[in-house]
């Protein structure tokens, strides 16, 4: 049978229209969801950048329903619940994510990770931490284990927290011996406390191997060797503290003149607090200092003249208040009301206040009750500073 092309020809026009109607509707198509997705978004993020973030929201959620496969608007709209504290409207959020079969590989441990943020920043710390323990072997595996540090310092598990603290010094993440000591030391306290003196012992000095510069291990040391009437040994734990921790003198000068009366050694130790407060002046030594040489001389006037010594170094209400509470003035009816003015004034004076939040505490902290830092309490008063 012959094949006529007429009917091609005819036909090309024909085939032409059609293409060009079809092309017509799909660019009308893309336009109107091109249209209603972006505005919705950018709306949301001109929002966000003023500071309205309930409009934002309201932005995103019409983003989301536009374009519901769309997994940057839901990590948008998680995080603005997240952040305005609806915790539960983001678990939402990001479990929809993780349900979805489609979701790049890239995109679930993302969404893994803001779930996990968000049981913690709800306080849900056993979900946290179920969550965090997922993302081992991800990108986010080195910011997983650091939320799993905070985790369980926070609920002072610190078995687990000293495994964690040694995944991330053996991934190089830093430096963490004087954190394993620290969770050394409370390990320790918590065995004092259930009369568990020889386990107490054996963490101590692990504590001490694991940060031979730390000085709280000794001090806990000396403390323990103490109540155990082994005033001697605390002694001589506190005396290496001296020569391995000396910017911990004032913290260490206390106990120390009280376990160097105990144990015979007032001579020895006032001789080193003194060449102590030589090179750096601090209140605590020099309230040791006093102690010890009222003890070993009697007492004497000559004992709180330190006191003067120090305010011709520095002017110190605190050390002022000390020797003017030991002298005769000429109106010695006033002196009590003007006692309890003093220690009413220098009381401030006295405290601790962490380098890092400035919490204010009148005993010294090594974990901060206020940001949970370490080690961020200096150790000399509110005055020295």
């Amino acid at each position: 049978m012959d094949f006529d092309l007429s009917w091609i020809l005819l036909g090309l026009p024909f085939a032409f229209v059609l293409g060009w109607v079809a092309s017509r509707l799909d660019l009308r198509q893309l336009r109107i969801e091109n249209h209603q997705a972006p505005k919705a978004y950018f709306k949301g993020l001109n929002f966000l950048l003023n500071e309205q973030q309930d409009q934002a929201i309201d932005a995103f959620i019409e983003a989301v329903q536009n374009d519901p496969d769309t997994s940057e608007l839901h990590f948008a709209l998680g995080n603005l619940f997240r952040r305005r504290g609806e915790y539960e409207r983001a678990v939402r959020v990001h479990e929809h994510l993780l349900s979805r079969g489609d979701l790049s590989l890239a995109d679930r441990q993302r969404a893994q990770h803001a779930l996990a943020l968000d049981y913690l920043k709800a306080g849900l710390l056993d979900r946290a931490e179920a969550a965090l323990l997922k993302l081992e072997g991800t990108p986010f595996e080195a910011q997983a284990r650091l939320a799993l540090l905070a985790n369980y310092e926070r609920s002072r598990d610190w078995t687990q927290a000293a495994q964690i603290a040694q995944k991330l010094a053996h991934a190089n993440q830093g430096s963490f011996s004087g954190r394993l000591a620290h969770y050394l030391c409370e390990q320790a306290a918590s065995c004092i406390a259930n009369q568990e003196p020889e386990q107490a012992l054996s963490l101590l000095q692990e504590s001490i191997e694991t940060a031979p510069d730390a000085p709280r291990p000794r001090i806990d040391l000396a403390k323990l060797l103490n109540s155990q009437g082994k005033p001697g040994e605390a002694y001589a734990a506190l005396q290496k503290s001296l020569e391995s921790s000396p910017a911990a003198t004032p913290l260490i000068a206390g106990p120390f003149a009280e376990y160097a009366l105990a144990s015979g050694h007032s001579f020895e130790a006032l001789e080193l607090l003194k060449t102590n407060y030589d090179l750096a002046p601090s209140l605590d030594v020099l309230d040791a200092i006093v102690a010890l040489e009222a003890t070993v001389q009697g007492p004497s006037p000559s004992a709180r003249d330190w006191y003067v010594r120090h305010l011709e170094r520095e002017p110190s209400l605190v050390a002022a208040a000390k020797w003017i509470a030991g002298e005769k003035l000429e109106h010695e009816q006033f002196h009590p009301q003007v006692q309890r003015a003093l220690d009413h004034a220098v009381k401030p004076l006295t405290r601790y206040r962490c380098a890092a939040c400035g919490f204010e505490a009148k005993q010294h902290f090594w974990h901060c009750p206020g940001c949970q830092a370490w080690d961020s309490y200096p150790t000399r008063r509110v005055e020295e500073l």
